[in-house]
């Protein structure tokens, strides 16, 4: 009998011992989802501020601009140098979108190269920083900059709950750049499926991604706590429409255009102002970027005013018209804000492309409609050219393709959306060979390794000294 109850005891304990661990396992990974879901909730919050920061600059510039005519002359002229100022003494790693600088940080070796293009002070300026040029009326959009902006905060709280053994031990940088990025562009576009194939088409070419089950929770948690904070509302709301007859000649029509088109968006983005130039002008625009800076803002200025302002800014309420068959555009805008957008970017002021493609693409299919005098599902084309703009213009077909279904709400076109931007994507690599953010990231990676080894020759050289 004692024997038995001896033995009843052990298992007793066994048991109780398995529980207590199953118990201690539970609570550390309820402790790390918990982490995880504060990672994605602070991304999404600072993708909430500065999504509100931008609207209010956008709005103000339509309001000054209506206003004052004489305000974009006074502000495009002044502004970007100054802008082109502030980032390259404060934040020099700011400029341009910011989706390059994340694609570089995640292709860097492993040290102190990593996390240079994503340091959390750093890359907080680029917010205030695109702010001006919005305010400006600079052709920018805030989708590229929260996305270097959401890597560098979900960087920076996985590294310092590592430091302090609370969560993410089985997660290395690359994993944390690349949720924190992917959650940044989901929370941005209120599109969360669109950040996990982001996440998959544009992050993981060329790098070698684990694909842990956090990165994607995460990733989803961000665009699910924007949409919690801000309503399941798409981005373009409004939007109603069928597919039309003879569906597939419209869709290879608008890939086609937008493919010559954003192919050519991308070879000019990537080459840059001084190669646009004469030869003669080349040495003298090197040696002074601010001048160069002012003289795009009169430019800028100058379209915009001849285009009644339509030029400026992300170019959201021309798109969103147009979706919702509420925008006549004037002969030539498209070519216009492509090239406003380009301009932008040459300036060397921080600021994304993602929006402003989208409002080119939606220009694009708008003067199509107006050109073959569609009346009925004019909208319809829109919606197909913004989706194949921005594939021409990335060369990611399936995120273009999701984010503009996301955007609109149109699922029930996703198909040809997927055709064209496929086809517009296979146009655009005859003029742009290399999809233009990974161009972009080379020049960044690059430029991180060349200060690095001039600071390591530096450093040795002072070893010999002593």
């Amino acid at each position: 009998m004692k024997s038995s109850f001896s033995n009843a005891g052990r298992r007793f304990g066994r048991k109780l011992a398995h529980k207590l661990v199953q118990t201690q396992r539970l609570s550390r990974k309820t402790a790390a989802f918990a982490f995880l879901l504060a990672g994605a909730a602070l991304v999404a919050l600072t993708s909430l501020v500065f999504a509100k920061m931008a609207d209010w600059a956008l709005e103000q510039n339509a309001h000054w601009v209506q206003q004052y005519p004489w305000y974009a002359w006074l502000a495009l002229p002044l502004g970007l140098p100054l802008i082109v100022w502030l980032t390259r003494r404060f934040a020099p790693y700011t400029s341009g979108s910011g989706i390059p600088q994340v694609l570089a940080a995640l292709s860097l070796p492993y040290g102190a190269q990593k996390t240079r293009l994503v340091q959390l002070g750093q890359t907080m300026l680029k917010i205030p920083l695109t702010f001006l040029g919005m305010l400006a009326g600079a052709s920018i959009g805030r989708e590229g900059p929260s996305v270097q902006v959401g890597a560098a905060v979900m960087l920076a709280w996985g590294s310092w709950c590592k430091k302090h053994n609370l969560a993410f031990k089985g997660l290395q940088e690359n994993d944390l750049l690349a949720a924190g990025a992917a959650g940044g562009l989901a929370a941005a576009f209120n599109a969360p499926l669109a950040g996990v194939v982001f996440a998959i088409e544009e992050l993981g070419r060329g790098v070698m991604l684990r694909w842990e089950r956090q990165i994607f929770i995460g990733v989803l948690a961000a665009g699910f706590i924007q949409v919690a904070v801000q309503g399941n509302n798409p981005y373009f709301s409004g939007f109603h429409g069928e597919a039309l007859p003879n569906m597939l000649v419209w869709v290879l029509l608008c890939a086609l255009v937008c493919g010559v088109a954003g192919g050519l968006f991308a070879r000019f983005l990537y080459k840059g102002a001084v190669w646009a130039a004469p030869e003669r002008w080349r040495s003298w625009m090197r040696r002074h970027p601010l001048l160069l800076a002012g003289i795009i803002g009169l430019l800028l200025a100058a379209i915009g005013t001849v285009y009644q302002g339509q030029t400026f800014g992300t170019g959201y309420h021309e798109a969103s018209g147009a979706l919702r068959r509420m925008y006549e555009a004037p002969p030539g805008v498209a070519l216009a804000k492509w090239a406003a957008t380009v301009l932008s970017y040459w300036a060397g002021i921080p600021g994304g492309i993602f929006t402003p493609a989208l409002s080119v693409g939606a220009m694009i299919g708008q003067q199509i409609a107006q050109f073959a005098s569609l009346e009925t599902g004019a909208n319809v084309l829109v919606l197909i050219c913004m989706a194949a703009f921005l594939a021409a213009a990335t060369q990611s077909p399936l995120t273009a393709s999701v984010i503009v279904m996301e955007m609109t709400g149109g699922q029930n076109l996703l198909f040809w959306l997927l055709i064209g931007a496929i086809f517009a994507s296979q146009v655009s690599r005859q003029f742009s060979p290399k999809p233009f953010y990974h161009a972009a990231a080379a020049r960044f990676r690059q430029r991180v390794q060349e200060e690095y080894a001039e600071q390591a020759k530096l450093a040795r050289a002072e070893k010999k000294e002593q």
